[in-house]
């Protein structure tokens, strides 16, 4: 069984994954990448990581899209 440290990082490095594949951030995995910046389990690449992500976010550089709304454009 994963601890949750352990799930958190694995969650972190999915959402990483699948905004460098995709170019965009869904809003739940925003809020998830928030509340992990927080959280003080994690190393210090996963960490400067959640930050480059938002930084980008804050740049415009990656989008936040509901996935619902995105298929419709």
């Amino acid at each position: 069984m994963l601890s949750q440290t352990e799930v958190l990082s694995q969650t972190v490095s999915d959402i990483i994954g699948a905004v460098g594949a995709s170019g965009v951030l869904r809003p739940c995995d925003y809020s998830q990448l928030m509340a992990a910046s927080l959280n003080e389990s994690l190393n210090d690449y996963e960490r400067k990581t959640i930050n480059r992500v938002l930084r980008f976010v804050r740049k415009g550089r990656i989008k936040i899209v509901d996935e619902i709304s995105s298929g419709l454009a």
